[in-house]
């Protein structure tokens, strides 16, 4: 039997692409009136609004998102890219799966049983649905719906929706579907039993220079790397079982509007540079 929601989800699912339009458009009226940092905090803001809309419609892809977005940074990190860089890619994995939230993929997505065909040729809409609703963002983020469309491309060309191949494929799009797959093998879902971490570490070896792009595979398999995706992982452990609470600043004050970078996660591991925001 087909899982079924509220009127109110669907709501919820359908604002969303009005969101990101009117997010757009106050962006580029505060654009004319303010400081560029100013600008890039209302911007923060907004994305961190979107993030809010994914945990309201569907808190267990809010939930994934936000490992996607731990195991990619800890793979961002090792490779050394640049911090503007890192950012692209932690906003690309926190939204690659709101393509989901929609209305028409809802019951799919949600449904326990086996996907028929035509079910499975629903959710590989979801990348370009994704796209489209982040399009309205990119005059301010150019790098996201790129990324976000691409994230089911493969290195040997077979995946979706655009057959692109090797690094015609964005890097970020490349570092999140590494992230995402090992997540979805060793995180539970709601049909099976999350796997073990040498499972899916077994899945991106086997998917190197087909699935994945092969250094980026290797690099992801390599003990240090795999030492603090154990460490995000117990750290998304406790976040996710912890209460919920209202996240309060070092200083004990109500957080403001600082860059999204970070804003998703209540407890981390010891800081690197990449958990320090851009200056």
């Amino acid at each position: 039997m087909k899982y079924t929601r509220k009127r109110s989800a669907a709501t919820v699912a359908g604002a969303i692409p009005i969101a990101a339009a009117l997010t757009s458009a106050a962006l580029a009226t505060w654009r004319q009136r303010t400081t560029s940092g100013k600008f890039e905090r209302l911007g923060a803001a907004a994305m961190e609004t979107l993030l809010n809309a994914i945990d309201a419609n569907d808190p267990v892809t809010g939930a994934h998102v936000r490992r996607v977005a731990r195991y990619a940074l800890v793979l961002a990190d090792a490779m050394g890219t640049d911090a503007h860089t890192c950012h692209v890619i932690e906003r690309v994995a926190l939204f690659h799966d709101i393509g989901k939230i929609h209305e028409a993929l809802f019951d799919v997505i949600h449904d326990d049983g086996k996907l028929d065909p035509p079910e499975r040729k629903a959710i590989r809409t979801h990348p370009a649905r994704g796209a489209k609703v982040l399009a309205p963002l990119a005059a301010f983020y150019p790098d996201l719906s790129k990324g976000v469309v691409a994230h089911h491309e493969r290195w040997d060309g077979s995946g979706y929706p655009r057959g692109l191949k090797k690094k015609t494929i964005p890097l970020a799009a490349r570092i999140v579907a590494i992230a995402d797959t090992f997540d979805a093998i060793t995180h539970a879902r709601r049909y099976r039993p999350g796997k073990s971490l040498e499972v899916g570490m077994t899945a991106i070896r086997e998917g190197r220079g087909t699935e994945f792009d092969p250094e980026l595979a290797d690099l992801f398999l390599a003990p240090p790397v795999m030492d603090r995706i154990r460490d995000e992982m117990r750290a998304a452990r406790s976040v996710e079982r912890a209460p919920k609470r209202r996240r309060r600043s070092q200083h004990g004050g109500d957080i403001g509007v600082p860059d999204i970078s970070f804003r998703w996660r209540d407890t981390a591991p010891a800081q690197t540079d990449l958990d320090r925001p851009p200056s």
